[in-house]
């Protein structure tokens, strides 16, 4: 009775330590699934606090799985090269779990990025379990395209509304 006494106490005392979001400082590493249509993939991303409610990141995004097409010959080929499957952004999050106050774990993060392929805004939740591990899913939604011509099937990847999901970790 005692050692389980114990063990409820530090599984306690390890969950009232874990925070979604703790300012200044904070480092937050998310690895997931990204999906959109024609294609799905990895994404990954870090999140620098650099306020109380500010965090500044870089995302990256790579998709595996994309749609084929029959080439002249009538083979099956991808239909988007590396340049096309591949995105980078420079993201700012407005970190507002504090502010909403629904519970110390979560994180609601709105914010904008720039990429190599538009300027868009996502909207973000986090959930975490203890101080280190947790789940997130975004939701991405292109604002602006840099490429204002007619987009090929190729071009439309990543110039599209996404949705992501996976584990965050608290680095810092």
């Amino acid at each position: 009775m005692k050692i389980a006494a114990i063990v409820f106490i530090l599984l306690w005392v390890q969950v009232t330590f874990a925070q979604a979001y703790t300012g200044k400082g904070d480092v937050k590493f998310q690895i997931g699934a990204n999906f959109q249509d024609n294609g799905t993939g990895i994404m990954g991303s870090v999140d620098f606090g650099v306020g109380e409610n500010i965090s500044l990141g870089l995302a990256s995004t790579y998709l595996l799985g994309i749609d084929k097409i029959r080439n002249k010959s009538g083979e099956e080929e991808p239909f988007a090269d590396f340049k096309d499957r591949f995105d980078f952004r420079a993201r700012f999050n407005a970190n507002l779990g504090n502010v909403i106050n629904v519970d110390e774990y979560l994180d609601v993060y709105p914010g904008l990025y720039a990429s190599l392929k538009n300027f868009g805004g996502h909207l973000g939740l986090r959930y975490f379990f203890t101080n280190g591990f947790g789940v997130f899913t975004e939701i991405n939604i292109p604002i602006s395209k840099y490429n204002t011509n007619m987009l090929t099937q190729a071009e439309k990847l990543h110039n599209q509304v996404s949705v992501s999901f996976g584990a965050s970790f608290n680095i810092y």
